[in-house]
């Protein structure tokens, strides 16, 4: 069987991590394509997948982004013309669905970001959908997508690739000591289509955070490396390449994440968490918050930092959405090899 999966940005990477090496052990071909985006390639590179970049790197511009959707669409028909693929599956790539159907194999698209405006043709043109239970399918459907191509999956996204992992790290977290430990960011999505937020908009806390803790910055592409290693920011750590997500959650002492993905992973296992996106939540970010498994501050302190610490404010991780996550693993996994010829 050959698989096709296309990966526009870096979560998707993980969500597919497991997936494909199971595809692979039991045989099936497995074809990746990405685009050069946040740490999408560094992550490839991390797994030792082989990879084909198709199309160029696009900035936040709406623009040069309608522009680049035909142009990357072409590219991957060209990429793709011969192979013989009999199933094409993505979490958010907003081209895979349009691109298969020219090709005439089936899609199945994924995605937890309801206010996407990309998911308008991805919804049209995809065989089956999947979201998770956290979203409300009616904002699904107004977005154009069909109650009959629907399939809604327990848990979150996040769950579906740390349910076999999340609950070693659990028991590995308590071995780290407290003074050893470091807080962890990660900057808001600039680069993204959906966000409007401020740009270093962290930078004051970071800075006076810098005076008391250790402090690591994980930077999404090459401008917010260049940023965070300006003179004033001397003493903090900036790694060029993502690091693996065992080794921040087992030295996390609190993640303050203004994008999404990681700062629902970290969640997710039990790692005080602070979300400061700046845009409009997503019903995912919602229903952690209710669960509190997380909180949100649009205008963070250094103040609101030091007591979740003094409180000892983190929630234990959430058991059943690792359990749901595993459900929702074998789900994808059952639903993709119904296309086997």
């Amino acid at each position: 069987m050959k698989i096709w999966i296309d990966f526009i940005n870096s979560p998707q990477v993980s969500f597919f991590d497991a997936l494909v090496r199971e595809f692979i052990i039991d045989g099936h071909e497995v074809i990746l394509t990405c685009r050069d985006s946040a740490n999408t390639v560094d992550l490839l590179k991390q797994r030792n997948f082989s990879y084909t970049i198709v199309g160029a790197s696009v900035r936040r511009s709406t623009l040069r982004k309608l522009i680049n959707f035909p142009m990357r669409i072409y590219s991957l028909l060209v990429f793709l013309k011969g192979k013989k693929i009999d199933v094409a599956i993505c979490q958010s790539s907003f081209y895979l669905p349009l691109t298969a159907t020219l090709l005439k194999i089936p899609s199945i698209y994924t995605n937890d970001n309801e206010h996407a405006l990309g998911n308008i043709p991805a919804f049209l043109f995809a065989s089956k959908i999947f979201i998770p239970e956290a979203v409300d399918i009616l904002k699904i459907i107004k977005k154009g997508a069909k109650r009959s191509k629907i399939l809604v999956y327990p848990g979150i996204k996040e769950g579906v690739y740390l349910w076999e992992r999340g609950f070693d790290i659990l028991n590995k977290i308590i071995l780290i000591h407290e003074d050893d430990r470091k807080i962890y960011i990660r900057p808001e999505p600039h680069t993204a289509q959906y966000y409007s937020g401020k740009l270093n908009f962290l930078d004051d806390l970071i800075l006076e955070l810098k005076k008391k803790y250790l402090v690591t910055i994980l930077i999404r592409e090459k401008s917010q490396l260049e940023h965070y290693t300006q003179k004033q920011f001397i003493g903090i750590e900036v790694p060029e390449h993502p690091l693996p997500f065992q080794k921040i959650a087992h030295t996390c002492l609190v993640f303050i994440g203004a994008g999404g993905s990681m700062t629902r992973e970290m969640a997710l296992i039990g790692i005080p968490t602070i979300s400061v996106y700046q845009g409009t939540l997503l019903d995912v970010d919602k229903f952690l918050l209710d669960k509190k498994m997380m909180t949100h501050h649009l205008n963070l302190r250094f103040i609101d930092i030091e007591y979740m610490l003094a409180s000892k404010a983190n929630s234990p991780s959430n058991i059943s959405l690792l359990n749901k996550g595993k459900e929702a693993y074998q789900l994808f996994k059952r639903e993709v090899l119904k296309y086997k010829q």
